[in-house]
Parts: C-alpha cells; sequence; structure tokens
C-alpha cells in the first residue's frame, strides 16, 4: 500500500523530517519520500531539528548519525524526552557499519537503523514500514480493550502504557513487544518470533536487537534490572511475561 494512499485515509499528507548534513543525501530521501506522499521537512543539523521536533507532529523522522552541533543521537534521545514527538518513528542513518554503533543508536530510542550507501528502495520500504503503525491517539473504530498484567496496564488503542498510574515514556517498538509479552504472561516468544510479529518484513534486524530493546524495557518498568520480575528471559529460547 502506498504511503500517499494511507495519507488520504487519513484526511492529511503525513509529514517527515529528514535531518541530513550531505545535501545530495538530503535531497534525494527528501525526493522519494515525497514521491511516497509525504510532505517533507529538511533541515541540515542538530540545532534545526531540535527546534523543530518540539514545536510540529511529525509522523517520521529520519536521522542522520553523525550531525553538525548537535549529533544524531543527542537529538534522538532529546526527541523521546518530550512531546509532540515522543512516539515518532526514527528511522537512523549512518555510515558507520559496526553492530556496536547500531545497537547505540537502537539504545538511544531509533526504531530502526540504515547504513549508507542505501537503496532508495529500502529506504521507501523501511518508512512505509514505520509509518504503519498507529501512534498514541491515532486511530479510529471501536476501542481495543485494555490490558493488565500485574502492575502494567496497556491502553491499545491509545497507545500508552502505565506501571501502576505512571505513564511510561515507551518507542513504538518498546509498546509493541510490551504488548506482546503482556497480553500473553508465561508464553515464552523466541527472538524470531518477536523480530517477526514487532519487525516488518521490511527491515532487516537481529536478535541482538531483541535484547538491546528488552534492556531498554527492564529499565522503565522493572524495580531491580538485575533481578527482573516482569519480563523474565528464557535461556535459550527467548523471553515471556511472568505470570500473573
Amino acid at each position: 500500500m502506498a504511503v500517499s494512499s494511507e495519507a488520504r485515509a487519513g484526511q492529511r499528507k503525513l509529514r517527515a523530517l529528514v535531518v541530513e548534513d550531505e545535501s545530495n543525501i538530503r535531497e534525494l530521501v527528501a525526493l522519494h519520500l515525497g514521491h511516497e506522499g509525504f510532505a517533507v521537512l529538511t533541515v541540515a543539523n542538530g540545532d534545526d531539528a531540535l527546534r523543530l521536533v518540539g514545536t510540529e507532529r511529525f509522523d517520521l523522522v529520519v536521522l542522520d548519525l553523525m550531525l553538525p552541533k548537535v549529533d544524531g543521537l543527542a537529538v534522538c534521545r532529546a526527541i523521546r524526552r518530550q512531546p509532540p514527538n515522543a512516539d515518532v518513528p526514527i528511522l537512523m542513518l549512518t555510515a558507520r557499519r559496526e553492530e556496536s554503533d547500531k545497537v547505540l543508536g537502537l539504545e538511544s530510542g531509533a526504531d530502526d537503523y540504515l547504513t549508507k550507501p542505501f537503496g532508495v528502495r529500502e529506504l521507501v520500504a523501511r518508512a512505509r514500514a514505520l509509518v504503519r503503525r498507529p501512534r498514541a491517539g491515532g486511530g479510529a473504530g471501536v476501542p481495543a480493550p485494555s490490558i493488565v498484567a500485574g502492575p502494567i496496564r496497556l491502553e491499545p488503542s491509545r497507545r500508552q502504557a502505565y506501571l501502576g498510574d505512571r505513564l511510561l515514556d515507551l518507542t513504538p517498538h518498546e509498546f509493541d513487544v510490551l504488548l506482546l509479552l503482556a497480553s500473553q504472561p508465561g508464553v515464552v516468544f523466541t527472538r524470531d518470533v518477536l523480530l517477526e510479529r514487532v519487525w516488518s518484513a521490511d527491515t532487516h534486524v537481529t536478535g541482538r536487537s531483541v535484547d538491546t530493546l528488552i534492556k531498554r524495557l527492564r529499565q522503565k518498568i522493572e524495580q531491580d534490572t538485575s533481578d527482573p520480575g516482569l519480563i523474565l528471559t528464557v535461556w535459550g529460547t527467548g523471553y515471556k511475561f511472568t505470570d500473573v
């Protein structure tokens, strides 16, 4: 399904912010996202990006890792800390290919990672996959029922999760993993199943990405991350939410 069709269904164009200091890449990304129906804004440094994301709401952020003034990791962390874009899908771009750099980007709150040079078809496919996920407050129709698992309460229709009465600040992938695990307490999900169910087939991630995301989730919901009581590791297999 073309992104432009989804935009028309929502009675507005999807808005993308492209943050990239290399003008040729910035223009290329903007051009092809524009062909997909996005209304695209572009900036060349982290300072300008932070000014925009603090005041305007976007449906996608394409963010270069190496930026002048404020680097991509700092921009990513700042986006995740405050509205109106705390839940926006972030696709990070970088020339670095080391796994440690990819993990660092994901730990900072990015939802997907694309290394340069990349093909525009892959870029578009990943953008489509990211914007398919509903965001907090979005969606229509009959609201999905709340899910309660121990101290965790999830509101799928609102894309919100609570620990007790405290609203959790989760990325789209973090919410999806928590929803999947908490909705089936005691059921063991392998890393491969989590990759298949949560990450779109258009993206290329590994079991390490799952481990990184689980680590981030535990930091947000566990009293003691060294001895987790909610999301449990099943050694050699995957993860499960504790029986409640």
